[in-house]
């Protein structure tokens, strides 16, 4: 749960690792594509904050960062919830007339585990391309050498040491040692009912283990699965012993994935508002009431909301990940355009009309619920004092007026008959 930051508040920084050079690295090719290079910023910073044996640092106030990364604090916090979310960092705090954060620090997974991590690996992938992802692989691989032909003739600890008397044992508990934090998702999927219409004859429940109920929870949320499309995925990746096939699993979701998304690959986004651009409730008006709806609300419940319940369609879901992702409008901003899109042209979300708008908040730096629903406002004020006018068409002077009728006499005829000989 985020709380306000102020400039003055303090912290402090904790390692409860260790840390080396090959986590830069690490940082560096892994982490950095996935999360940004300022959030990776930051956490060198902190790292830098330590004393001199890497343990714990002194007291810093949150001005003197926003002046040693020359940033703003609300980026300051925004990286700071990307590097929690990620695993790289928790976070503390003692709240008072100036609160105190304690930041503690944890290493970055080992590169077999990032890459292991369906949620990590696919975001990694999605926003390098396949080409870099392929160069990182070769990168952190131990270069295959052929020994066939050699002996291994390594000792054995007990034929070069032996043991001696035992000495008094103490307590290691807190003795430093490298620790890494797993990404944790919400559990949005009911597992056990999915494994209750598996037939035991299919799959051996008994096989399931904790690591393999993390792997589905994380394919479900990267690739934004449900229970039924989520079944059938995992009947079709056990193998003959009745075995869930990890990697056998990863792929058959990718591939659902890609096909259901036009071999695009799943990109990671804020899914609510951020809580440094959300606008404090300071009573209880209709006004501020929508606004907390639009910002602790996800564009996928929203838009299920205005479809009465109804799952948005394919083509709904590629315009809010548009938003979200290229034009990179905050989820809150997302929903007040929905909801404005949908009242002014007759419930009809149109792509073209909806990106028109997007590009002119873009431009706009509209980043806040507020700043989207003022500009709307503004919009529909123009609209409304704007006088049309229509330009008169000219017209000749004959142009609805009676003209009158004159019968012409035998003479006048007589004379226009020889005029016609003439000619």
């Amino acid at each position: 749960m985020t709380k306000s930051l102020f400039p003055a508040d303090t912290y402090i920084v904790k390692n409860a690792t260790i840390l080396n050079n090959e986590d830069r690295l690490t940082l560096i090719k892994l982490y950095e594509p996935v999360i940004g290079a300022t959030a990776i910023n930051l956490y060198f910073t902190l790292w830098s904050n330590l004393d001199t044996l890497g343990i714990i640092s002194t007291e810093f106030t949150h001005h003197s960062l926003m002046a040693t990364m020359r940033l703003k604090l609300e980026d300051i916090l925004e990286s700071r919830e990307k590097l929690e979310g990620i695993g790289l960092i928790k976070t503390y705090v003692k709240e008072g007339n100036i609160n105190n954060y304690i930041y503690e620090l944890y290493s970055p997974l080992e590169p077999k585990d990032f890459l292991d991590n369906p949620i990590l690996s696919t975001t990694l992938e999605s926003n390098i391309g396949k080409r870099e992802y392929k160069k990182i692989l070769k990168t952190f691989s131990i270069p295959k050498i052929d020994l066939t032909d050699y002996e291994d003739i390594t000792s054995k600890f007990s034929e070069i040491f032996d043991t001696m008397s035992n000495s008094e044992i103490t307590d290691t508990e807190n003795i430093k040692r490298v620790k890494s934090l797993d990404i944790t998702v919400d559990e949005k999927i009911d597992l056990n009912s999915i494994f209750s219409l598996i037939p035991e004859e299919i799959l051996n429940h008994q096989s399931i283990s904790q690591d393999t109920r993390s792997l589905i929870y994380k394919l479900s949320f990267i690739y934004d699965l449900d229970d039924e499309t989520l079944r059938e995925l995992i009947r079709n990746s056990v193998n003959e012993k009745r075995i869930i096939d990890k990697d056998k699993l990863r792929e058959n979701c990718h591939n659902y994935y890609t096909f259901e998304n036009k071999n695009s690959s799943p990109s990671l986004v804020y899914k609510k508002q951020p809580e440094y651009l959300r606008k404090t409730v300071s009573n209880n008006s209709k006004k501020s009431k929508l606004i907390y709806t639009f910002e602790t609300t996800s564009p996928y419940d929203f838009l299920t909301g205005k479809n009465k319940g109804v799952r948005p369609s394919k083509t709904d879901l590629n315009l809010i990940e548009t938003l979200l992702l290229d034009y990179e409008l905050t989820p809150g901003v997302v929903n007040v355009l929905i909801d404005y899109v949908l009242r002014i042209n007759d419930n009809k979300l149109t792509k073209n009309f909806c990106l028109t708008i997007a590009s002119q908040w873009k431009r706009s730096n509209i980043k806040t619920v507020e700043d989207a629903m003022n500009i709307c406002k503004k919009e529909n004020k123009t609209k409304k004092n704007t006088i049309k006018t229509v330009k008169k068409e000219e017209r000749p002077d004959w142009f609805n007026k009676n003209i009158e009728e004159e019968t012409a006499s035998s003479e006048d005829i007589k004379k226009l008959e020889e005029k016609l000989q003439n000619l």
